[in-house]
């Protein structure tokens, strides 16, 4: 098929990415430094927004004990993960209005400001308020930078480029921990947070110098705000009612089911504003598109399982297999080193496949056979074997990170991929938080007399909780089995459009 046989918006995205009047692969090796410092740059900032999830975890005690507030630790976390998310759609589709230079240079400020905030916090609500802050910069981060990808490199070479930042990803979560515990114990907590200081400026830097060379496909677009406030509204009011939800309150509280109510009514809102906007904050034809539709339920249910099994894995080591805490860190290690490995095949294959939807077809398929041999005998696994099946189950669910990124883009015009890819990072976070709801409510749902727990303090009461913890478990792997059962029927059905751009110059581009 050629350019003038496709269709009008597939045809627009191969003018832009592959250039009238020169071959992909020329302008590959021509643009080969300018990728190279651009990338640079944007995985920095990367790195920083995705160590801030996991380095504050080890000094939550001691935080609690310098601030004389035990009881609202929860928020430090709950504050960075709210506003993260809910922001994340807006940074998107300001970054197609004024250009992704302008708005990554503001997502990094505002990290950086909400780490000097977090720092000097004399009062445990001054620091959620700080980790509220630096969520909405962190939650603007890490959309643009997928969407800053897709701006240098064609989707053919997109797969190869996206798996990359996995890498990053499995490097901050192993990092994260480690140096939050190193900080704390020998300097001071509020380390955690100068430290982003420094790392951050120099990104700002890096940033600021590569992305004046970025192709810019920006063009004038009016900022719905009423649009923008109900999503953000409807979206706070979800996560709260998913994070409190048998814990805080339980789930049938007159709280719960409020937030409950008010998020729904703020969806409701909020798509009666998208049919009658004069330009919607989410373009209807990027809601409408079944390509579109398919890979944002997909990555709801893979990633979200992904998030799941992350936070839950660890609880199920100590309690039905009964492993140390070093033991049970070096088996979920071997999960996200799966994960990440899984990743960068998958862009690889990518690259070259015409066919390029078996490949996480197959992936999910291995995820979910793992996920069935957890639960047949979720107590007979030596650290050798769980070892071994995490990393299975990884391999198989990382094939659909960068697939999830490199599908939505492709079938965007540049100028909404922004908005797009916000939209699907905002679903994959929202999926996380459902499906880590939905193993809490059934493992917290096991404990007899119906009583609201912390999971922290799950371990510790575990003996006397009435629950026979394998068979809790084996529950959780069959839910986690069922959600990557939808995402895997949402990619079977997916229609597989090619992605634009030669696979000969994805392969001189990685030989180069």
């Amino acid at each position: 098929m050629n350019l003038n046989q496709m269709p009008d918006q597939t045809r627009a995205i191969a003018d832009v990415n592959l250039g009238r009047g020169a071959s992909a692969s020329n302008r590959v090796s021509a643009d080969a430094a300018t990728i190279r410092a651009v990338m640079v740059g944007i995985m920095l900032a990367m790195f920083l927004s995705a160590l801030e999830q996991t380095i504050v975890a080890p000094a939550l005690p001691t935080i609690g004990r310098s601030l004389n507030d035990i009881n609202n630790l929860s928020w430090v976390v709950s504050a960075y993960l709210l506003s993260a998310t809910a922001v994340t759609p807006l940074f998107g589709k300001l970054s197609d209005i004024y250009g992704r230079r302008a708005i990554m240079l503001l997502g990094v400020s505002i990290f950086i400001l909400g780490s000097v905030a977090c720092a000097l916090a004399p009062t445990m609500w001054a620091l959620v308020l700080g980790r509220a802050l630096q969520g909405v910069g962190g939650g603007g981060i890490l959309p643009l930078a997928h969407t800053i990808v897709a701006d240098l490199v064609t989707p053919r070479e997109r797969p190869r480029v996206q798996s990359y930042t996995s890498v990053m990803f499995m490097a901050a979560s192993i990092l994260g921990p480690v140096l939050g515990g190193f900080l704390t114990d020998y300097w001071h907590w509020s380390m955690i947070f100068w430290i982003n200081v420094p790392l951050g400026a120099i990104a700002l830097a890096m940033t600021d110098r590569a992305l004046r060379r970025l192709p810019r496909h920006d063009r004038p677009h009016r900022l719905d705000l009423a649009g923008a406030a109900l999503m953000v509204a409807a979206a706070i009011a979800l996560m709260l009612a998913l994070s409190w939800g048998g814990k805080r309150y339980p789930w049938t509280s007159p709280e719960i089911l409020g937030l409950g109510a008010a998020s729904v009514l703020f969806w409701v809102l909020f798509w009666l504003r998208l049919r009658r906007a004069p330009e919607p904050f989410i373009p209807l034809a990027v809601m409408k598109d079944p390509v579109v539709v398919a890979i944002v339920f997909a990555g709801f249910f893979s990633i979200g399982a992904i998030t799941g099994l992350a936070i839950y894995v660890p609880l199920y080591l100590e309690l039905v297999l009964g492993l140390s805490a070093s033991a049970s860190g070096l088996a979920l290690i071997s999960f996200m080193v799966g994960a990440t490995i899984g990743s960068l095949i998958c862009g690889r294959l990518m690259a070259r496949l015409d066919r390029y939807k078996r490949v996480p077809i197959v992936g999910l398929l291995i995820g979910i056979v793992a996920l069935c041999i957890l639960a047949a005998n979720p107590a007979g696994f030596s650290l050798f074997e769980i070892s071994a099946l995490l990393a299975l189950c990884g391999l198989g669910l990382g094939t659909m990170y960068p697939l999830t990124t490199v599908v939505i883009q492709n079938v965007v015009l540049p100028h909404q991929m922004g908005t797009a890819t916000g939209l699907l990072n905002f679903f994959r976070l929202l999926g996380g938080a459902f499906i880590v709801a939905g193993f809490g409510a059934i493992v917290l749902g096991s404990v007899d007399g119906g009583q609201v727990l912390d999971l922290d303090r799950l371990g510790h009461v575990a003996p006397g909780a009435g629950a026979d913890f394998a068979v809790v478990f084996r529950l959780v792997f069959v839910a986690a089995a069922a959600c990557v059962g939808l995402a895997l029927a949402a990619m079977a059905f997916m229609a597989e459009r090619p992605l634009q751009g030669p696979a000969r110059a994805a392969l001189e581009a990685e030989q180069a």
